[in-house]
Protein backbone atom coordinates (compact mmCIF):
# COMPACT_ATOMS: atom_id res chain seq x y z
CA UNK A 1 0.00 0.00 0.00
CA UNK A 2 3.17 2.57 0.84
CA UNK A 3 4.28 1.98 -2.84
CA UNK A 4 0.27 3.14 -4.18
CA UNK A 5 1.04 6.56 -1.95
CA UNK A 6 4.66 6.98 -3.21
CA UNK A 7 3.55 7.51 -6.53
CA UNK A 8 0.30 9.55 -5.92
CA UNK A 9 3.55 11.59 -3.93
CA UNK A 10 5.75 11.20 -6.72
CA UNK A 11 3.16 12.24 -9.45
CA UNK A 12 1.55 15.33 -7.82
CA UNK A 13 5.23 16.42 -7.45
CA UNK A 14 6.08 16.01 -11.14
CA UNK A 15 2.26 17.04 -11.85
CA UNK A 16 0.55 19.01 -9.69
CA UNK A 17 -2.84 20.03 -10.84
CA UNK A 18 -3.51 23.10 -8.59
CA UNK A 19 0.17 24.94 -8.77
CA UNK A 20 -0.02 28.11 -10.23
CA UNK A 21 -1.37 31.84 -9.24
CA UNK A 22 -4.68 33.13 -8.74
CA UNK A 23 -5.27 36.88 -10.32
CA UNK A 24 -7.08 38.45 -8.73
CA UNK A 25 -7.26 36.44 -5.45
CA UNK A 26 -9.12 36.80 -1.89
CA UNK A 27 -6.51 35.35 0.15
CA UNK A 28 -2.50 34.92 0.16
CA UNK A 29 0.05 33.74 2.65
CA UNK A 30 3.53 32.21 2.23
CA UNK A 31 5.75 30.88 4.59
CA UNK A 32 8.90 28.39 4.69
CA UNK A 33 10.60 25.66 6.40
CA UNK A 34 13.44 27.35 7.86
CA UNK A 35 15.05 23.93 8.52
CA UNK A 36 14.48 22.27 4.73
CA UNK A 37 14.20 25.59 2.87
CA UNK A 38 10.87 24.84 1.63
CA UNK A 39 8.61 27.29 0.67
CA UNK A 40 4.67 27.75 -0.32
CA UNK A 41 2.39 30.39 -1.47
CA UNK A 42 -1.45 29.87 -0.97
CA UNK A 43 -3.85 32.07 -2.64
CA UNK A 44 -7.53 31.29 -2.52
CA UNK A 45 -10.63 32.72 -4.58
CA UNK A 46 -13.72 33.49 -2.47
CA UNK A 47 -17.54 33.88 -3.04
CA UNK A 48 -19.46 36.01 -1.20
CA UNK A 49 -20.88 33.11 1.10
CA UNK A 50 -17.20 32.32 2.20
CA UNK A 51 -16.62 29.29 -0.13
CA UNK A 52 -13.14 28.17 -1.35
CA UNK A 53 -14.09 28.54 -5.52
CA UNK A 54 -10.50 28.17 -6.21
CA UNK A 55 -7.42 27.26 -4.70
CA UNK A 56 -3.45 27.79 -6.08
CA UNK A 57 0.31 27.71 -4.18
CA UNK A 58 3.27 27.82 -5.75
CA UNK A 59 6.76 27.51 -3.92
CA UNK A 60 9.59 24.96 -4.47
CA UNK A 61 10.81 22.14 -1.89
CA UNK A 62 10.93 18.23 -1.72
CA UNK A 63 8.13 15.88 -3.04
CA UNK A 64 6.31 16.18 0.46
CA UNK A 65 5.72 19.82 0.63
CA UNK A 66 4.87 19.85 -2.90
CA UNK A 67 2.69 16.81 -2.92
CA UNK A 68 1.23 17.89 0.05
CA UNK A 69 0.63 21.32 -0.98
CA UNK A 70 -1.43 20.21 -4.27
CA UNK A 71 -3.34 18.00 -2.46
CA UNK A 72 -4.61 20.32 0.07
CA UNK A 73 -5.40 22.99 -2.36
CA UNK A 74 -7.79 20.05 -4.17
CA UNK A 75 -9.42 19.32 -0.75
CA UNK A 76 -10.27 23.10 0.06
CA UNK A 77 -12.13 23.77 -3.20
CA UNK A 78 -15.75 23.67 -2.30
CA UNK A 79 -15.39 24.15 1.36
CA UNK A 80 -16.44 27.15 3.31
CA UNK A 81 -13.32 29.11 5.28
CA UNK A 82 -15.21 27.19 8.43
CA UNK A 83 -14.39 24.01 7.14
CA UNK A 84 -10.86 25.07 5.94
CA UNK A 85 -10.43 26.33 9.74
CA UNK A 86 -11.41 22.60 10.81
CA UNK A 87 -8.37 21.07 8.89
CA UNK A 88 -5.73 19.25 11.01
CA UNK A 89 -2.90 17.95 10.35
CA UNK A 90 -4.63 14.35 10.58
CA UNK A 91 -6.24 15.10 7.35
CA UNK A 92 -3.26 15.72 5.45
CA UNK A 93 -1.42 13.04 6.70
CA UNK A 94 -4.03 10.95 5.40
CA UNK A 95 -4.26 12.32 1.73
CA UNK A 96 -0.63 11.67 1.79
CA UNK A 97 -1.12 7.92 3.49
CA UNK A 98 2.38 7.50 4.67
CA UNK A 99 3.95 7.48 8.28
CA UNK A 100 6.11 10.33 8.58
CA UNK A 101 9.38 11.25 10.89
CA UNK A 102 9.45 14.84 12.66
CA UNK A 103 11.75 16.52 9.87
CA UNK A 104 9.37 15.11 6.81
CA UNK A 105 5.86 15.93 8.91
CA UNK A 106 7.14 19.59 9.10
CA UNK A 107 7.79 19.39 5.21
CA UNK A 108 4.04 17.83 4.87
CA UNK A 109 2.45 20.56 7.06
CA UNK A 110 3.89 23.45 5.78
CA UNK A 111 1.32 24.25 3.09
CA UNK A 112 -1.59 23.50 5.65
CA UNK A 113 0.28 25.95 7.91
CA UNK A 114 0.48 28.48 5.23
CA UNK A 115 -3.52 28.21 4.49
CA UNK A 116 -4.88 28.67 7.87
CA UNK A 117 -2.23 31.36 8.44
CA UNK A 118 -3.99 32.92 5.23
CA UNK A 119 -7.61 32.55 5.88
CA UNK A 120 -7.19 33.54 9.80
CA UNK A 121 -5.86 36.63 8.30
CA UNK A 122 -2.51 36.33 10.63
CA UNK A 123 0.61 38.75 9.68
CA UNK A 124 2.66 35.24 10.57
CA UNK A 125 1.87 31.53 10.43
CA UNK A 126 2.51 29.54 13.24
CA UNK A 127 2.66 25.45 14.09
CA UNK A 128 0.35 26.06 16.34
CA UNK A 129 -2.03 26.32 13.37
CA UNK A 130 -1.84 22.84 12.09
CA UNK A 131 -2.31 20.81 15.72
Amino acid sequence: MDDLYRELIIDRYKNPQYRGSLNPHDIAFEDDNPLCGDHIRVELRVDKDGVVQEAAFDGHGCAISQASADLLMESVVGKSLDEVKALSKDDVLSMLGLELGPVRLKCALLSLKVLKAGVYGLGEASDDLVE
